[in-house]
């Protein structure tokens, strides 16, 4: 799977995905609904069919207790109570019926289904309401009422009703089974959750494809911002309709094209900048290289001179060696921001290199150097003098000696560290210290450099695929910078060779 698709699928895997929040959203606004709707509507169905069962099975049986259990002789015979209670349920819409009565203080009953319906059926609170005599008002001309009870009796739901004749008359109940109405409505609610599942699939699905409808072209946007971020500022985005999306894009276009102008203005004076600081760098090599001839012969007769022109003399030699430096550091710096610097590796002792970098400076009384023989790396020896000679020499001008320079191989880097025993470095100062014409000064003299070295220092490890660090000694005592190079720099050839070629100039020094 290549990266992008890889990054889609996780996208559309994790939780805090704006995808999977509208799905969720979409699911629970519709499963709010469709349970609520199904849920009312269970609701109203159910009382519905209870109502109508119970009112249809009330009603025949207060006709039947009317034309029936009213007829019976006073007292009747058991026989007579089970003759009716029979004929009741008969004409009944399938219900069971129990008559009773009283004879010289002993209970008459008769039965319609004495399997099905008994006495102990019937919950002891209706036989109470029942048989309870409610007294005579404007607003209630019966003594007896019409009661009715919904109870379970072996799991099953039943209607329990009573009533009793008025002016004497047997108390007749009724046993309806509800259990086709509870069948019924199982089924209707096993087709309200099979209608609110399929809602909210279909809602699942419309959240779907809604939010494939937006997050496409945000998606598009996302891989357009990347794009622009790598570098491609000629990334635009087709725009189609009239919507806030379009709109989006429309602006992202118009963002686009003005930082690709903004980008190209400025690489065009970068370059123009470029070119300019080395061309006059070109140029002014051939006058100085006369001045600074006439300078050294100058040098040599400031013995002779008259001593009100010697100081004269020694200030112009002096700050033409400096503009000298200047005009070759500044040629090495449009090389690195031209790209056109790279390295010619050789196989070398870093101790040899060390040694002759200290050497030819003459610095060898003012360095203590700590490097055994016989560790070979492969890199740029001119580089890596000038990084030496800058590094050394920043430390001998602005810390003082003596200067410890430290060599070691650590796995496959090597690494090279200069202590000074100086004032060390302010921290407001560490973060700049490399920085193009960065001076720092109130804790140390005032530097006779261009601001240059530790730059140029920094960008010919660069090159080599390594880096400088600098801070302070953990005791105080100094500064401590620390270069890290790579043994073998030999992969970086190929690739800093596609930059072209550059100029090989003298040795490098201090800056």
């Amino acid at each position: 799977m290549s990266g992008p698709a890889k990054r889609t699928v996780l996208t559309g895997l994790r939780w805090t995905s704006l995808r999977l929040r509208l799905v969720v959203v979409f699911g629970l606004v519709a499963l709010t609904a469709a349970v609520s709707a199904s849920g009312i509507a269970y609701w109203l169905n159910r009382e519905a069919v209870l109502t109508r069962t119970q009112d249809s099975a009330l009603g025949d049986f207060r006709r039947q207790m009317q034309n029936r259990a009213a007829a019976l002789p006073t007292p009747p015979t058991r026989d007579d109570l089970q003759n009716a209670a029979t004929q009741m349920a008969s004409s009944s819409p399938g219900y069971h019926v129990l008559l009773v009565d009283e004879h010289e203080g002993k209970p008459i009953v008769g039965y319609s289904d004495l399997d099905s319906f008994t006495r102990q059926d019937v919950p002891a609170s209706l036989q109470k309401q029942v048989g309870k005599k409610q007294p005579m008002t404007s607003g209630n001309t019966f003594e007896y009422h019409l009661f009715w009870q919904r109870t379970s009796i072996g799991g099953r739901p039943y209607l329990v009703a009573g009533t009793k004749i008025i002016g004497g008359g047997p108390t007749g109940y009724m046993l309806k089974s509800l259990d086709q109405e509870r069948q019924d409505l199982n089924s209707l609610a096993w087709s309200l959750g099979i209608a609110t599942a399929l809602a909210l699939v279909g809602s699942a699905l419309l959240a779907q494809g809604a939010a494939t409808t937006v997050l496409r072209p945000v998606q598009r946007l996302g891989d357009a911002a990347r794009k622009l971020g790598e570098g491609k500022l000629d990334t635009r985005l087709m725009v189609s309709g009239t919507d806030e999306l379009a709109d989006l894009s429309r602006t992202f276009n118009r963002t686009a094209s003005a930082l690709e102008k903004k980008v190209a203005d400025m690489s065009a004076r970068e370059e123009s900048s470029r070119r300019f600081v080395a061309d006059m760098s070109h140029e002014l090599r051939t006058p100085l290289t006369a001045i600074t001839a006439v300078a050294e012969v100058l040098e040599d007769e400031a013995d002779s001179l008259d001593p009100m022109i010697a100081p004269a003399v020694h200030l112009v030699v002096s700050e033409t060696r400096r503009l000298n430096d200047l005009v070759e550091n500044l040629m090495e710096v449009t090389r690195f921001d031209a790209g056109t610097a790279r390295l010619v590796l050789d196989t070398v002792d870093v101790a040899d290199q060390v040694t002759a970098c200290i050497d030819v400076r003459a610095w060898l009384d003012a360095v203590d150097l700590d490097a055994e023989r016989g560790m070979m790396v492969r890199l740029d020896p001119r580089r890596l003098d000038v990084i030496l000679a800058n590094l050394i020499g920043n430390a001998l001008k602005h810390g003082g000696s003596p200067v410890r320079v430290a060599v070691r191989i650590v796995g496959e880097e090597l690494v090279i560290e200069v202590r000074d025993h100086g004032p060390g470095i302010p921290e407001d100062v560490l973060p700049h210290v490399f920085d193009r014409f960065y001076k720092a000064s109130a804790s140390r003299p005032r530097s006779e450099g261009s601001g240059l070295g530790l730059s140029i220092a920094m960008e010919n490890a660069h090159i080599h695929g390594g880096d400088i660090t600098a801070a302070n000694s953990p005791d105080g005592d100094g500064a401590v910078f620390v270069l890290r190079l790579p043994r073998d720099a030999e992969g970086l050839t190929s690739e800093a060779g596609e930059h072209g070629t550059e100029d090989r100039n003298e040795e490098g020094g201090a800056t």
